[in-house]
């Protein structure tokens, strides 16, 4: 026979709500993702629940356990006190839908934002079979950020958005932070996405708390390996005299470049070249 534990889980939506109390026994093995299921097949048919794989690699079910941001499928009964309380609330960043769904739209509209892979062309010399020679700190470095489960509890706890919801149009948040390490630090792609993350991702709003590495599921270290790398890229992109020289050298081969095609290609070129950098066409 498990133990009865009092469960204070958010009830309400967008107008409002507060917490309501339910009494359930909590079996040996459990997760919270259990209990929340028995309440809503015993006691509320009608509490909302975001989930879906149960195996903490969906990134559904992220809520706030005694106000931790976690994964629910992940958070283990045994570890909590069940001699108190235990609180369940939704994610405190994001807008409320209905009791414990929170309207996360707003990360896949950053992710729209993201300029796309775009690898160099082959070397005909080098990689006359078709295959390019990656080194291992090079495969390794770029996976570490492949695991990403998009569960959103780094976004939900980073303070930039959390604390001060304003911030969100001009702030792309942890997550993307390292979607956009991930590319940069691709030793094919050939997008500069400096200038983007220091003029309209907000990359300088972050003062590297953390936070959303001691979060993260997947153990990701998001500000170690891919916040301040990126910091650094900016750093060096604005100050670096070289840096500057070469990038001013590059801009007016370019421009030359356009100005000697025909208009409606040079339009079409320039739109092209305007989306890789986030700009609109």
């Amino acid at each position: 026979m498990g133990e009865s534990v009092l469960m204070k889980v958010w009830r309400g939506d967008a107008s409002g709500g507060d917490f309501q109390d339910f009494r359930v026994q909590a079996e040996e093995g459990e997760v919270v993702l259990d209990v929340l299921h028995r309440i809503q097949a015993e006691q509320a048919n009608d509490l909302a629940i975001r989930w879906n794989c149960k195996a903490g690699k969906c990134g559904s079910c992220s809520a706030e356990v005694n106000g931790h941001p976690r994964l629910t499928c992940m958070a283990r009964m045994s570890e909590l006190d069940v001699a108190e309380p235990i609180t369940i609330s939704p994610m405190r960043t994001f807008p409320i839908v209905k009791d414990l769904v929170t309207d996360v739209a707003f990360n896949y509209e950053v992710a729209r934002r993201v300029p796309a892979f775009s690898p160099r062309p082959k070397d005909p010399v080098t990689e006359s079979d078709g295959r390019y020679r990656m080194q291992q700190m090079d495969i390794e470095r770029v996976q570490e950020f492949r695991k990403c489960i998009e569960c959103f509890l780094c976004q939900n706890v980073c303070h930039v958005i959390r604390d001060h919801p304003d911030n969100a149009p001009h702030f792309a948040g942890p997550r993307f932070f390292i979607r956009y390490a991930e590319l940069e630090m691709h030793p094919l792609d050939t997008n500069d996405r400096t200038r983007m993350l220091q003029e309209k991702m907000g990359l300088g709003y972050c003062n590297i708390t953390k936070c959303c590495t001691e979060v993260c599921p997947e153990g990701i270290h998001i500000t170690d390996n891919g916040i301040i790398p990126l910091k650094e890229r900016v750093i060096t992109t604005k100050y670096d005299p070289y840096t500057r020289l070469r990038d001013r050298m590059r801009e007016r081969r370019r421009k030359r470049e356009l100005d000697d095609l025909p208009e409606r290609t040079r339009r079409r070129k320039l739109r092209g070249l305007n989306a890789s950098e986030g700009e609109p066409g």
